[in-house]
């Protein structure tokens, strides 16, 4: 196919390597003619843009250069994910043991006594059935485990995709712009890119205004890079920290910088046979490198122990539910070891002390079998069902979370977000309703409550307004017009620059005609608003004077009034005083702040030849003006034009949210830009605090000023004196916020220690959303570099859907302890009964294949029942956990143990005085090589199935609830599950023969079974009548925050304390940590797609 276009992949891919220096690029540029030979050879106007109505020419371009997306590397088989399921240590030794245990039931003793052999003849052979039994139960253990880590890749996809068709960018098509989806930008297109975005594909800079860019995730290089027409090379992934700028697109998809990264690293489609060692060398390193980004800029990056990953530690119900999984582990090892040789020596000691036997290989039967109980005992010990349980749960609260507005972007951030104790939030947008309306000025030195008529305003100042507000302003914010006379126009873009410009709009200007007249490419520069000036400035060439220049301000009122010398009155300009700066700061700023306004004032200076020079506030222009190294000079001796007092409402339920977030034992704290009285106002109506409470209100500076000790460093001890009281802090940076949530984190005045949520939509708030336990991104407001940082996007900006995060979080960690409380009574009571009656009786009265049944067949089950209870609202009216609080209480302790004595003693009753009681024959086998299902085991078996699923019921509630079965009904799911456990458990007994080592029971035994389940309610109203208080509090279990920093050691750190053989044992035992990890290595390889940086 012949090419449209005379400049190849090649040639453009050449042109954008990164490793070039500024020379060299001038270097390749000047080889395609500059900017301007490469828009002829892309066939392009940079003031118009492409044809969006030329199907055919964006044919081609998209032929010869391809699309913007990188073809992700294919999810992993069912089979794949089998084998990976199957690496499980128990699971291996499961069945090289009953492998060993099927291939010996086949051998038999030649030696063996005429009558033996008869008996043999006369009773078929079933001791294989054992064996297979409990291959099949490790192969359905294998597709149950498969098939979750395999549904959780698909969600994550599918997530991931969602993630990616809400990233939009501004593209010039037709001499308009419009937004698209960032996959559909061709080579070729001009995009318009702003402070806070992520650069979604290689190009060239061809206008710019105070353009900085972050490329340290490319080249590690942590200073901000200037970008202008002598320096035009911008790459995919990098972040615009300053400015603004327009952008030709050459490089995209597989071809720009970060594809060919991807492409090196193997994690794309067309590279995915590539598996040399070298790469993934390359691989790790360009990992660590992307790791430090952002995290170059925290304060408190060099501090001893502070990692520069940008890896967040583990949650706390992540941290210690592997202490716990590991400790029981290692527990269960314990006990299956002592099994184990319990069995052995009452064998060796019966058959070759007592009866003389001889010593011949018949022994590795028994041998074998005592092996298989051990290990099963292990395998039952471990919480298998647990990190299903995490994962449903999780998973069904990501599911629901999507309905409430929160899209989570890290699962680990649901649960944590149930144990917040405090949430520091922006105002704007998540308290308001980011619909702003000026409703009060001071123009003409005078005071409008009311905006006043136009005519009442002189034409100069309103053509000032007019000119100040609409060319210093983002080109992006506008109004549309509504479609129904009734509406109000729609807010596109910043809303606070909206607000000004319906305000230019009220006084009789046209702020659309005013833009055609100055397009950006006319601006002298742009300094764009930031967290450091609190304003934005845009100089243009002056309308009436020959090469004079004007300059236009507008930023918070008393920043931007304190740097004016000269206020205009009608049409003259009269000098602004102190005095005068008081006056209008007591009378019209204070009064419009605690009306809750925001307030803008809007300014502008004139930069003259000195032969013009008429008036004092013309400054005469000396040449050409130093933009970067003069910026403050250049900002003062200002002009004042007006005052805007902009007003966003709360949004209606605001206050309510915060009531709920009060009586869930959450300190709500309002972080801030604005003007103290504006945020004390707002706070009021919100219900953050109230007129007599007795709680902090502080600006930046002041907060700042008393943190800090006599060598100005940040001390904890003066922080921990202030946040307690701290409500509002008002006029802080991001840097304020960082420091905030820093010290609260790291504050041990909370003996439960502080779990903090951030709120944040601007660039700089990335370290505050890092270091927050959950980060909370704006979707609508937010920045790029703000929602990457975060773990979950509201996608509503609404302070609201934080609530319903924290129901959904608290929902996660109680569906967790409730399964947790079921799965640790199961443990207890079959473990427990397999090592005393191999004890006593020498023979575990569960075989191996029921104890699997009920371990990892059944609980895999109550998993998916317990997992999916629904929120109530009564998850708000407890007190958050917090980092220390037990992970098992002694509420659900003393459930565990009193459930754990009613099962034991009436399996020990049914195994000692059952044949009695029941009228059945003793099936306490006399030789443990020869095993027959007798009704007497297999009523010991129904008994503890039956207990246990009505013990599942108690589960539900986790607080000392008496009424087990309230909200029952409401989870269909539930009780689905529960009648099909019970199902299967009444075919598995009447049926499952020599497989299940079960004999069927009659329907008396069978009453006398249920009557033993129901029991289990019964003597759980006794249990629950047990006073907790009384109890120690050494019961607990959980109750203290791990340092799991050692277990980095599994994913190949050198820092690491655990030994190799350790590492592999802890692998196999603690699967909850294996499995949770499933998810976080698919999170980490799609978090490397572009698409999601973008």
């Amino acid at each position: 196919m012949e090419s449209k276009f005379p400049i190849s992949i090649k040639e453009l891919t050449d042109l954008m390597q990164v490793q070039l220096k500024p020379d060299e690029q001038q270097e390749f540029l000047n080889r395609h003619g500059h900017i301007e030979g490469l828009c002829k050879k892309l066939q392009v106007d940079t003031q118009t843009g492409l044809d969006s109505n030329d199907k055919s020419d964006l044919d081609s371009r998209e032929a010869q250069f391809g699309r913007n997306e990188i073809p992700p590397k294919p999810p992993k088989s069912f089979f794949h994910l089998m084998w990976e399921a199957v690496q499980d240590t128990t699971l291996i030794i499961l069945i090289i043991s009953a492998v060993i245990s099927l291939a010996l039931s086949f051998y038999h003793d030649p030696s063996q006594k005429a009558d033996e052999e008869f008996s043999q003849i006369e009773e078929p052979n079933v001791e294989w059935i054992e064996g297979a039994a409990i291959l099949i139960a490790v192969l359905v253990v294998v597709l149950v485990t498969s098939f979750n880590d395999w549904s959780k890749e698909r969600q994550f996809r599918g997530l991931q995709s969602k993630i990616d068709s809400d990233q939009r960018i501004s593209v010039l098509r037709n001499g308009q712009i419009i937004q698209l989806p960032v996959k559909d930008i061709l080579v070729g297109d001009i995009c318009q890119i702003f402070y806070g975005h992520l650069i979604p594909a290689d190009g060239l800079v061809v206008e710019s205004n105070d353009l900085k860019v972050d490329e340290s995730s490319l080249t590690g290089e942590t200073n901000l890079i200037k970008k202008s027409i002598e320096r035009p090379m911008l790459f995919s992934g990098t972040h615009v920290m300053e400015g603004s700028a327009k952008m030709l697109v050459t490089a995209i998809g597989i071809n720009s910088q970060t594809g060919i990264i991807m492409s090196l690293l193997g994690a794309t489609d067309s590279d995915e046979k590539k598996d040399d060692s070298a790469t993934k060398k390359d691989n790790n390193k360009d990992q660590d490198a992307e790791a430090i980004e952002l995290t170059t800029k925290k304060p408190d990056e060099e501090e001893k122990g502070e990692t520069k990953l940008k890896k967040k530690e583990q949650s706390v119900l992540q941290a210690k539910l592997t202490k716990l999984a590991i400790q029981i582990g290692y527990a269960g090892m314990t006990i299956a070891i002592c099994t184990v040789i319990v069995l052995i020596i009452r064998f060796c000691i019966k058959e070759y002390a007592q009866e003389k036997k001889p010593l011949n290989a018949t022994i590795l039967n028994p041998l074998i079998k005592f092996l298989i109980t051990g290990i099963t005992v292990l395998v039952v010990a471990v919480p298998e069902g647990l990190p299903l349980a995490v994962t449903i749960s999780l998973a069904y609260a990501v599911k629901k979370m999507m309905k409430d507005n929160n899209l989570v972007r890290h699962l680990d951030a649901c649960e944590t977000m149930g144990n917040a104790t405090a949430i520091c939030s922006d105002k704007t947008g998540t308290l308001t309703t980011n619909r702003m309306t000026v409703v009060q000025c001071y123009v003409n030195a005078k005071y409008y409550e009311n905006l006043p008529n136009p005519d009442d305003v002189p034409v100069q100042i309103r053509k000032l307004v007019d000119a100040g507000i609409s060319i210093n302003s983002n080109y992006a914010s506008k109004l549309e017009k509504p479609e129904k006379p009734n509406q109000l126009p729609t807010q596109l873009g910043n809303k606070t620059e909206c607000g000004l410009l319906g305000f230019v709009e009220h006084l009789g200007g046209n702020y659309a005609s005013t833009r055609e007249s100055h397009p950006t490419n006319t601006f002298v520069h742009v300094y764009t608003f930031n967290s450091s000036r609190k304003s934005m400035s845009t100089c243009i060439r002056h309308p009436t004077i020959p090469g004079a220049l004007r300059l236009f301000t507008k930023g918070a009122s008393e920043m931007v009034l304190n740097k004016c010398k000269y206020i205009m009155v009608g049409d003259k300009i009269k000098e602004f005083t102190h005095s005068d700066f008081n006056h209008v700061n007591k009378n019209v700023i204070e009064p419009m702040a605690c009306e809750g306004l925001r307030t803008i004032c809007v300014a502008y200076k004139d930069f003259v030849p000195s032969e013009h020079k008429k008036y004092d506030h013309e400054q005469v222009l000396k040449g050409d003006l130093n933009w970067d190294d003069d910026e403050a000079n250049l900002n003062n001796g200002l002009t004042c034009i007006c005052i805007c007092g902009i007003q966003d409402p709360v949004r209606p339920e605001v206050p309510e949210a915060i009531r709920k977030c009060k009586s869930a034992g959450i300190v709500v704290r309002m972080v801030t830009g604005d003007n103290v009285n504006t945020a004390r106002s707002i706070a009021r109506s919100c219900g953050i605090i109230g007129v007599n409470d007795d709680f902090l209100v502080l600006e930046g500076k002041e907060f700042n000023q008393q943190i800090k000790n006599e060598n100005g460093e940040v001390c904890q001890e003066k922080v921990d004196q202030i946040w307690p009281k701290l409500r509002v802090l008002a006029r802080s940076s991001p840097q304020d916020k960082y420091v905030l949530v820093k010290h609260i984190i790291s504050s041990k005045l909370n003996p439960n220690r502080e779990v903090v949520a951030v709120t944040g939509d601007g660039t700089n708030d990335g370290p505050a959303l890092k270091k927050a336990d959950v980060g909370f991104a704006m979707g609508i407001q937010g920045t790029d570099v703000a929602k990457e940082a975060s773990d979950i996007i509201l996608t509503d900006d609404n302070f609201n859907s934080i609530v319903k995060a924290v129901m959904w979080g608290r929902n996660v960690y109680d569906s967790i302890a409730k399964f947790l409380q079921f799965q640790m009574t199961v443990n207890c009571v079959s473990v427990t009964t397999a090592f005393l009656g191999a004890c006593i009786v020498g023979e575990s009265p569960l075989r191996a294949v029921q104890m699997l049944w009920v371990n990892l067949i059944m609980d895999t089950l109550a998993s998916l029942a317990l997992a999916t209870e629904p929120p109530t609202e009564d998850l708000l009216d407890r007190k958050p956990y917090g980092r220390t609080k037990a992970l098992i209480s002694r509420t659900m302790m003393k459930n565990i143990i009193g459930h754990a004595v009613y099962q034991l003693i009436v399996i020990f009753v049914i195994l000692f005085f059952g044949p009695q009681l029941f009228d059945m024959d003793n099936g306490i086998p006399e030789d443990a090589t020869h095993f027959k299902p007798t009704q007497h085991f297999t009523m010991i078996f129904n008994s503890f199935v039956l207990m246990t699923l009505f013990n599942e019921i108690n589960s539900r509630k986790i607080h000392g609830e008496r009424n087990v079965f309230k909200g029952f009904f409401s989870n269909p799911i539930f009780y689905c599950i529960w009648i099909v456990t019970l199902c299967l458990q009444f075919v598995i007994v009447q049926f499952g023969s020599y497989a299940f080592a079960c004999h069927w029971l009659t329907l008396e035994q069978w009453a006398w079974c249920i009557l033993f389940g129901v029991g289990t309610l019964l003597w759980g109203q006794i249990v629950t009548t047990i006073p907790t208080r009384s109890l120690p509090k050494k019961i607990e279990i959980g109750n203290e925050v791990p340092n799991l920093s050692n277990f980095t050691g599994v994913n190949g750190s050198p820092d690491s304390e655990i030994r190799n053989g350790q590492v592999l044992w802890l692998r196999g035992i603690a699967r909850l940590h294996t499995q949770v990890q499933v998810v976080k290595t698919f999170q980490e390889h799609v978090s490397k797609s572009p698409s999601q940086q973008w």
